[in-house]
């Protein structure tokens, strides 16, 4: 008899084969369900407490799992999927989660029958590759400057979200901020970047209707000197600094001997003059506000505010460089590069407001903008970060219907379509591959059942009565009105989705249930490599001469 091998050090844990399978369904499943009441327009709200005792209420797919903590390393996949749906389209967050539970619900049954994963996910992949096809057979263009259509769109995507109830206004703002920060390449191709150029300011107070869409940016700062300096400039002419207005000091610690009392005064004099000479080639363009990154000396303050120039200091860089976009100022590194055409005269109005109790310094009326702020008002900041991140979401459909100006029917009709022309395909699939291949058809029902059963329909009624409608192929603008429940086209009901949010989402949710379906092997309990001699405990440093200098010296 041989003794046992021990290959793997006690301490790590393996699991593997069918068990390992089914624990990855079983967790993904778990997943899904968390967050499977959140879809569709009748969506329930989560309340979760966070670390630092904070709560997030919401219902944003992606919100809720990014503040979960999950121990199954599937679960954690699983919240990898909403986050690359979030950065990728900014909508379907939800549904991607809850695709993918399904198509991996639906896997399970061929597993225990002794399938192949891979077989499960060859039919997957080619399912894929039809649904894409139904996709771009039943989608239909969108005039981008309809914008009528674009608010229809805009709001069937967040009439999932709690904002709703306010009708036209998050959907009016997102259209109007994306619009404005909207460049085109050429070629037909448009880049809106969210991100970068438009800030969205959260104030408490006042009502959500007082939300709206600067033409031009807003930012947290006062004038250096409020007494002295102007607070309102019509048309000003703007210059961008990115580098402090004050005496430089040396790099590093630099002594300097005076031998004559009078040194001293000529260093200050040397001090002011640099200064001096710093603001007279600022001051040379004739500009109504200076805006600098970084400091700001009282001198300069006292040069500029004597020359009736307005000047705010330490701004951050992300505001700068909207501010640029917006007013077309350039940002300058050095003062003595100054030139006519780094000088912003794009905005029509610089003001300073009080909001709250706080003061705001505003740069609007710009020409042709290219940042924006949206200035959010509300009365809680529960409220008003909810709101925001409804309208990222809005924003992120607004962006991808002016890259891509396509739309597909809402309300679980283009599942539902996708659903009925694979299984009639389904039928002409050679060999082991035709159940599952019919099996992912079957799957891309959830959408339309959850929001079924959302509404509180009954659920098996209405099922049978779409899938009847949709099997003959007479419309496949047939849904569900997430509201109502009832059977209605959506071309009708103005209630449509984006085109590459749902591309975006059948993608993601197959390819991430074909990586789930083929691990077979957990490994767990696999420690971090020590370097050899760490693991004794450090026994107490006498210091003899070598290591005297050493750096692991008793703190003071």
């Amino acid at each position: 008899m041989q003794a046992p091998v021990l290959v793997l050090k006690d301490n790590l844990k393996r699991e593997s084969g069918k068990k390992v399978q089914h624990q990855n369904i079983a967790a993904s499943k778990a997943v899904a369900d968390i967050i499977r009441t959140t879809l569709g327009p009748r969506s329930m709200l989560k309340m979760l407490l966070d670390a630092s005792g904070g709560i997030v209420v919401t219902n944003d797919g992606n919100a809720i799992l990014r503040e979960l903590d999950l121990a199954h390393p599937a679960a954690k996949s699983m919240i990898e999927l909403s986050r690359t749906q979030d950065e990728e389209v900014g909508d379907g967050t939800t549904s991607v989660i809850v695709l993918t539970g399904e198509m991996l619900h639906v896997a399970e049954a061929f597993l225990d029958k002794g399938y192949h994963p891979t077989v499960i996910c060859r039919a997957y992949n080619q399912a894929l590759e039809d649904a894409i096809l139904v996709l771009e057979k039943i989608s239909m263009p969108i005039d981008v400057n309809d914008r009528p259509s674009m608010l229809g769109l805009v709001k069937s995507c967040i009439g999932t979200k709690f904002t709703s109830q306010f009708g036209d206004l998050i959907a009016d703002l997102a259209i109007d901020a994306t619009t404005t920060v909207g460049v085109d390449l050429g070629q037909g191709v448009r880049e809106v970047d969210i991100k970068k150029y438009i800030k969205v300011e959260k104030i408490p107070g006042g009502q959500l209707e007082d939300s709206k869409v600067l033409e031009g940016v807003m930012f947290n700062k006062d004038v250096v000197a409020p007494g002295k300096m102007k607070r309102k400039i019509v048309n000003p002419r703007i210059i961008l600094l990115d580098c402090p207005l004050e005496y430089k000091k040396g790099e590093n610690q630099t002594n300097a001997e005076l031998v004559k009392e009078e040194d001293w005064g000529i260093m200050l004099k040397m001090e002011e003059e640099f200064i001096e000479g710093l603001c007279a080639q600022i001051l040379k363009f004739k500009p109504d506000l200076v805006i600098t990154e970084k400091g700001l000396s009282d001198l300069a303050c006292h040069f500029f505010s004597k020359a009736g120039v307005s000047a705010i200091r330490r701004l951050r860089k992300t505001d700068n460089n909207r501010i640029a976009k917006a007013c077309g100022a350039v940002i300058v590194n050095r003062p003595d590069e100054l030139q006519e055409s780094d000088v912003g005269t794009g905005a029509g109005l610089f003001e300073v407001k009080k909001i709250g109790d706080e003061f705001f310094s505003f740069v609007v009326d710009c020409k042709d903008p290219k940042a924006c702020t949206v200035l959010l008002r509300g009365a809680s900041k529960d409220l008003l970060n909810e709101v925001e991140r409804n309208l990222q979401d809005a924003m992120g459909v607004a962006r991808n219907i002016l890259k891509n100006p396509k739309l597909v029917p809402g309300g679980g009709a283009t599942e539902l379509t996708v659903s009925a022309t694979l299984k009639q395909k389904s039928s002409s699939v050679a060999g082991m591959e035709k159940w599952p291949y019919e099996a992912a058809a079957i799957a891309f029902e959830a959408i339309p059942r959850t929001l079924a059963q959302n509404c509180g329909v009954n659920v098996i009624r209405t099922m049978t009565a779409l899938q009847g409608k949709h099997a003959n192929g007479e419309n496949p603008w047939v849904g569900i009105d997430g509201n109502t429940g009832a059977i209605v086209d959506m071309g009708e009901k103005k209630i449509w989705d984006a085109y590459n949010v749902k591309a975006q989402t059948f993608k993601t949710a197959i390819e991430a249930a074909c990586m789930l379906l083929r691990i077979d092997d957990i490994v767990s309990g696999i420690k971090k490599k020590q370097p050899p001699g760490a693991s004794q405990a450090p026994r107490s440093q006498i210091e003899d001469g070598d290591n005297a200098d050493n750096e692991q010296m008793i703190p003071e």
